[in-house]
């Protein structure tokens, strides 16, 4: 039944930033804006990663009731290939702590952090992910 993320979306009440923030972050500017055409925009779309997963940054004023208050709710995991790596970036690039590095067993770390706009950000290692890529 599900076969793999379509599109991620976060929210921000400063879009302009958060483009910004992510730009840095994923070393791409997005390829997608609404409305555009010069109009202050509420939506960028970046593609990323191996499967180019669209990554949605949205107005906060069209989230969801809950989204609107606090970070919380389903985490989703980034693969990374260095997770230490990872974390002291983001939160040298203003992120803040959400949960610790935490290895589970050989081959899966995870860390997450919360963004500069409120949004929950994971990253992990699993070394099944590089096996079934490498599969493919």
């Amino acid at each position: 039944m599900l076969r793999g993320p379509a599109t991620v979306n976060i929210w921000a009440d400063d879009v302009e930033a958060a483009k910004d923030w992510y730009a840095e972050v994923l070393d791409v500017q997005p390829y997608f804006e609404r409305p555009g055409n010069g109009a202050p925009a509420a939506y960028y779309e970046f593609r990323i990663g191996d499967r180019q997963t669209e990554l949605g940054i949205i107005d906060r004023r069209f989230a969801p009731p809950t989204a609107a208050t606090s970070p919380g709710g389903a985490v989703l995991h980034w693969h990374v290939d260095d997770v230490s790596a990872a974390l002291e970036r983001l939160l040298a690039l203003g992120a803040t702590p959400y949960m610790p590095l935490t290895e589970y067993g050989p081959g899966f770390v995870t860390a997450s952090v919360t963004d500069p706009f409120g949004n929950v950000l994971g990253i992990m290692y699993n070394k099944h992910y590089l096996e079934i890529l490498g599969d493919e």
